[in-house]
C-alpha cells in the first residue's frame, strides 16, 4: 500500500486527544499512547545509534553488520507501534502482528553475537565507546516501553507476543552494546562491590602519601 503524505500538522490534536487506527479518538495519556509512544521513542533512540555506528562503519566489519540489525529493529518496532495503536475493536484478518517469529529472530541473534564475547563476571557500567553508550540508553527506553506495554496489557487484551518483543529486545541491545564494543576494542567498565572500591581508594591515598614524603 502506497503512503502519500502532503501536510504534518492537522490541528486535531490541540485540545489533548489524537485519534487511534480506526478514527477513534483518545486522550494522549492513554495506555495505547503510552505504550506506541514510548516504542516510537525506542525507535529513536535506536536511529540515534545507528547515525554513531554509519561514523565507524569503517573501523570494524560488525559495524556493517550491526547497520542491518539496527535497520531490521527500526522497521520491526514502526510494525510494533502500528499494531498497539490498532484497537482490538477494528483489526482486521491479515493485518501484522507480532508473534513468536519476531522473538525467535531476537534470542538467534543474541546467541550469535554472544559467541563472540567473554561471560560476565560483574554487571556492565554503561559506557565505553559512544555507540555502545548510545545502544545502553536505547536499552533503558526499552525496558520503559516494556513497562508501558505491560500496563497496557492489564487493560486490554494485546495478546502475550508485544511485552515478549520487547522483554527480548532490551536483551538483545544489552548484548550488542558489548559486542561492538568488543569489535571496537573499547574497553568495558564493570561494576565492583563498594568494599573493594574502599579497599582501591584507600592502596591509592596510601601511594600518594608515599610518594609525597619523597
Amino acid at each position: 500500500m502506497a503512503i502519500r503524505i502532503t501536510r504534518v500538522y492537522t490541528r486535531r490534536g490541540d485540545a489533548g486527544d489524537t485519534d487511534l487506527v480506526g478514527g477513534v479518538r483518545v486522550p494522549k495519556d492513554n495506555a495505547r499512547i503510552e505504550a506506541y509512544g514510548t516504542i516510537d521513542e525506542l525507535n529513536a533512540a535506536i536511529g540515534e545509534a545507528r547515525a554513531l555506528n554509519a561514523a565507524a562503519i569503517r573501523r570494524a566489519k560488525a559495524c556493517r553488520e550491526l547497520d542491518t540489525i539496527l535497520r531490521g529493529l527500526q522497521n520491526e518496532l514502526f510494525d510494533l507501534g502500528s499494531e498497539l495503536a490498532t484497537p482490538a475493536s477494528v483489526a482486521k484478518p491479515g493485518m501484522f502482528r507480532t508473534g513468536a517469529a519476531e522473538v525467535r529472530r531476537l534470542e538467534t541473534t543474541m546467541d550469535r553475537c554472544q559467541r563472540d564475547l567473554q561471560p560476565l563476571r560483574s554487571f556492565v557500567l554503561p559506557g565505553g565507546g559512544r555507540l555502545s553508550a548510545a545502544l545502553h540508553v536505547a536499552r533503558t527506553v526499552c525496558r520503559r516501553a516494556e513497562r508501558d506495554v505491560l500496563r497496557l496489557m492489564r487493560r486490554e487484551d494485546i495478546g502475550e507476543w508485544p511485552l515478549a518483543y520487547v522483554n527480548r529486545l532490551s536483551d538483545l541491545l544489552f548484548v550488542l552494546s558489548r559486542w561492538i564494543g568488543h569489535h571496537l576494542k573499547e574497553r568495558e567498565f564493570l561494576w565492583e562491590r563498594p568494599l573493594k572500591r574502599e579497599a582501591e581508594l584507600r592502596a591509592r591515598r596510601a601511594t600518594a602519601r608515599g610518594k609525597a614524603r619523597r
